[in-house]
């Protein structure tokens, strides 16, 4: 058993130095500049709803707009499988025994992947890799990410500018069919996806990458909550404008102040799981509001029966959303709110 840490457990692991971390060894456009119609694109399927468990990859290699090579492992991601996750993609603890760990394929993922531009649909599959690596004290990916469900929501804005943007949704949509939550099938429909919204707009992924770059917000000071439910509306030019976040469980860091990332993300906060909801960020759960044997909450179990239903949400740990706000910097720093805070008492 190879020994790890879990780095974003580590109360001694600030945003701030997950930020700087991502910051050094990320890619610039510059380094994939004419990249043309030559990208990869991945997904990855996991064992739970932590999403550092990886344990599926698959891959698509993309060569001047034709897809000329598949690739897909298991992962044995070292951690417990939820059942619920195994209802989704089929793929059990006893089936990845054998398989390699994360750390024994990163050279592989580096030959693969390194100095490319990787396409994944919505940034999950970056957050599950970020995490994973962090888990492992790994180097990070060395590629430029772009976000298939930010490019069909651009391209066909009437359609999915707003909500139903899901991958097994566009693909219906143009035609693609597909075996939806294989790591390997998911990988090259959001490759196919891709190629479509390129040749239907006459545009190169060069095109898309210089687009998303220009998203940068400037918005004014949002009224905060200290106290209470906490629900915001999302920067409509942030990463995640379109998603309806909702909290359940205790966070680490006070509600009001993780509403303040995901609303500047541009995820709308809400207080309750609906059809609506797009991702549920589950933190530590109190005894009290924890209504089954399975030891989650209602709200948890309401995600997980839509989901079931055919609903499209994304169930991640509170470590998957600290590192989803890494690579976001608030309109009002954390400090400052923190400071406002002590001086109200």
């Amino acid at each position: 058993m190879i020994s790890f840490k879990f780095l974003l457990n580590d109360p001694d692991t600030t945003i701030t130095s997950l930020r700087e971390n991502r910051g050094k060894q990320g890619l610039c456009l510059e380094d994939v500049a004419g990249c043309g119609m030559t990208f990869n694109a991945v997904d990855v399927e996991t064992a739970n709803s932590d999403r550092s468990t990886i344990c599926q990859i698959g891959i698509a290699h993309v060569v001047d707009g034709q897809i000329n090579e598949r690739w897909s492992t298991l992962v044995n991601p070292e951690d417990e499988f939820d059942d619920f996750n195994i209802s989704i993609h089929g793929i059990t603890a006893k089936q990845v025994q054998e398989a390699p760990t994360l750390p024994e394929i990163r050279e592989e993922l580096r030959k693969r992947l390194r100095g490319q531009v990787l396409v994944s649909h919505t940034s999950f599959d970056r957050s599950a890799f970020e995490t994973s690596m962090d888990k492992y004290g790994l180097d990070q990916l060395q590629v430029y990410w772009l976000d298939s469900a930010k490019v069909v929501r651009r391209a066909w804005p009437e359609k999915f500018g707003q909500r139903g943007y899901g991958l097994k949704n566009v693909a219906h949509y143009i035609g693609y069919e597909f075996k939806h939550h294989d790591a390997l099938e998911d990988a090259v429909a959001a490759a196919e996806i891709t190629l479509v919204a390129c040749r239907e707009h006459n545009v190169d992924i060069e095109y898309w990458l210089r687009i998303f770059e220009k998203g940068n917000f400037h918005g004014k000071k949002r009224e905060r909550q200290t106290h209470g439910p906490v629900s915001w509306e999302g920067n409509p030019d942030g990463e995640y404008f379109g998603e309806v976040l909702v909290f359940t469980g205790e966070l680490r860091m006070p509600r009001f102040e993780a509403a303040n990332y995901a609303s500047f993300m541009g995820c709308k906060v809400s207080t309750s799981v609906s059809k609506k909801t797009t991702i549920l960020v589950s933190g530590i759960q109190k005894s009290f509001a924890i209504k089954s044997s399975s030891g989650k909450s209602n709200k948890h179990i309401k995600a997980e029966e839509l989901i079931s239903g055919g609903h499209d949400i994304k169930i991640i740990s509170e470590t998957d959303f600290l590192s989803l706000i890494a690579n976001h910097q608030p309109p009002v720093p954390l400090q400052t709110l923190a400071a406002e805070k002590v001086q109200e008492k």
